[in-house]
């Protein structure tokens, strides 16, 4: 009896599926199937809307051949990313998942934000073929992959403090702080004062004393080769010596000069001081894992055929 229940079962999918295929070439017109994924289809419309809905997302990021270079390389394993949602969002269904409508406002806010006004905001959708309802029920989607991932995955992982210690006894020379350098940030506008603004300091007199006759800001700032400044800036810093001052550096229209203060060497970081970090590194790790294993057990228990060439 289960025997023939499973072949009954079996036909019944087949058949459903011919039964797509045969009402896709008459319905969808145009509209070309690329794959079926269980119960659903995935079009080149599908395709199309995603690609056009990440330029959105992006736009806020990126421009210009830099937006271009990341469409071009999302478009490469776009149809494995939209199976690859399309299973997690029948996951998210089968488990009942709700939508905060707060979160999704939220995050339909911060993509508005990256544009200067509402009405181009609403431009950019449209030159997409897309409108505000299409936005949102995508972030929808967004939100609901997020919370089952959640829900599945991330809630059932944990890291033992044991596991912290032991990365960090075994790794105890990659846990040191960076070179710090302190140093007095000259900042002035005037291109034709500069030169003399550096001799003057050169010369040991003190910014106090030269405020009336330059205009200009002083800082104090600490600075390490962490790339958080320009490279132009790191590269002058880090060639002083104590007491030195280096050259003009211009950065948008305003020029720099920098006065070594003082160097705070390198020191061991004690585990208390990176315990965080750690924690954090090693779940970064479990959690990418974790989700591999997931989803290919979500490939592994559907039906998958993708049908473009």
């Amino acid at each position: 009896m289960d025997k023939i229940r499973a072949e009954i079962s079996r036909l019944l999918v087949f058949g459903f599926m011919f039964l797509i295929l045969g009402f896709a070439s008459v319905s969808f017109g145009q509209d070309k199937i690329v794959a079926i994924v269980n119960n659903e289809v995935i079009t080149q419309k599908d395709m199309n809307d995603f690609a056009n809905f990440m330029r959105i997302e992006f736009q806020g990021e990126y421009k210009g051949d830099e937006l271009e270079k990341k469409i071009q390389e999302m478009r490469q394993d776009l149809l494995n990313k939209l199976i690859e949602d399309r299973l997690i969002l029948q996951e998210a269904r089968k488990a009942h998942m709700g939508v905060d409508p707060a979160k999704v406002k939220a995050r339909i806010d911060e993509v508005r934000s990256h544009y200067p006004t509402d009405v181009e905001f609403q431009k950019a959708l449209m030159q997409q073929g897309l409108v505000q309802a299409d936005l949102e029920s995508k972030i929808r989607e967004q939100v609901m992959m997020r919370d089952v991932i959640e829900k599945e995955v991330k809630e059932k992982l944990s890291i033992n403090p044991s596991e912290v210690t032991d990365l960090y006894n075994k790794n105890t020379s990659e846990f040191k702080s960076l070179e710090l350098r302190d140093v007095q940030a000259v900042k002035i506008q005037d291109e034709a004062k500069v030169k003399a603004l550096r001799q003057e300091l050169i010369s040991g007199k003190s910014p106090d004393t030269l405020a009336g006759e330059y205009t200009f800001e002083v800082d104090n700032i600490e600075i390490s080769q962490n790339k958080e400044f320009r490279p132009e800036i790191e590269n002058a810093v880090f060639k002083l010596g104590p007491g030195e001052l280096s050259e003009p550096i211009k950065v948008d229209q305003v020029f720099y000069i920098f006065k070594l203060e003082k160097v705070v060497p390198s020191r061991q970081l004690k585990l208390s001081e990176v315990q965080e970090n750690i924690h954090g590194y090693l779940f970064n790790i479990k959690m990418k894992e974790a989700l591999a294993n997931w989803l290919d057990s979500l490939h592994k228990h559907s039906y998958i055929k993708i049908t473009q060439e």
